[in-house]
């Protein structure tokens, strides 16, 4: 696919992309079957009580299939429509959600550095957990932000509850439906089930300027595995990302691998299977 400049306009004034039926339903199914295994297998799933939140890293990267969606027609024409087609790709999470998530960007850059790239597994609409965002929140200059609003304390502030926060919007999704948003975006979930189904692909813009690369560096001393002194066993990534890797699909990897065995040194492939083999 190819982003129309009327969607990357509606991206960069509000925020957000919802693209419908991005995958087909063959594709859906496998994509769900897949999630399914990992986070069963590799993510603790199997001890998931619905009592609070199972989360896991990778989730496009302990399986194979999974690991070709970066290789996807559709995912790299929306990630390079929004992000350039040398975006890198940084991680990400996989979930089984229970209940309510308040509202919260993932950052503050003022600026486009990072996106999350979100496939929802289930029905769902604005009761039933579907994500809500506050449209044009990544402004800096947006009144959340610029005003030091705490949206989810808007029932003592304005009498309003939070799911009900005045410009805000849920987001109904279907599985197949992919939405991206900036990272510094307000997003929330409300009403959601004890085993609702999500995981994500976070990128960042392949830096070009001293400013982005300072972005870029913060964003993953923030968000990759050496953040919580996590050893994967192929540094940034889980060994099958980088085992089954295409030239292609090491563009969005090697300069991410680079920053990150910079930033921890002591979780690099070679060194983490250096001492693995003494």
């Amino acid at each position: 696919m190819k982003l129309s400049q009327e969607q990357q306009n509606f991206f960069d004034t509000f925020g957000y992309l919802l693209i419908r039926e991005l995958f087909d339903p063959e594709e859906t199914e496998r994509i769900i079957e897949n999630f399914e295994w990992s986070i069963q297998n590799c993510g603790g799933g199997k001890d998931h009580d619905g009592s609070g939140r199972t989360m896991f890293g990778g989730p496009i990267e302990h399986h194979v299939e999974m690991c070709a969606l970066l290789d996807h027609p559709s995912i790299l024409g929306l990630l390079g429509g929004v992000m350039g087609d040398d975006f890198y790709y940084c991680g990400g999470d996989g979930n089984y959600y229970s209940g309510n998530t308040g509202w919260h960007p993932d950052g503050s850059w003022g600026r486009l550095i990072a996106t999350k790239t979100a496939f929802y597994l289930d029905h769902l609409t604005r009761d039933t957990g579907a994500v809500r965002l506050i449209p044009g929140s990544h402004h800096p200059d947006h009144f959340v932000r610029k005003e030091g609003i705490d949206v989810n304390n808007s029932l003592e502030l304005f009498g309003v509850p939070p799911s009900e926060f005045p410009g805000s919007i849920a987001v109904e999704t279907d599985p197949g439906d992919i939405v991206i948003f900036n990272h510094d975006v307000y997003h929330a979930s409300f009403g959601g089930g004890t085993r609702r189904r999500m995981f994500t692909m976070n990128c960042t813009i392949c830096p070009k300027t001293p400013d982005q690369e300072e972005g870029v560096r913060q964003y993953l001393q923030i968000h990759s595995p050496g953040t919580g002194n996590f050893v994967t066993g192929a540094g940034m990534y889980f060994p099958p990302m980088v085992d089954t890797a295409s030239e292609s699909r090491m563009a969005h990897l090697t300069g991410p691998i680079t920053i990150h065995d910079q930033l921890f040194p002591h979780l690099a492939r070679d060194v983490v299977n250096k001492e693995a083999n003494v």
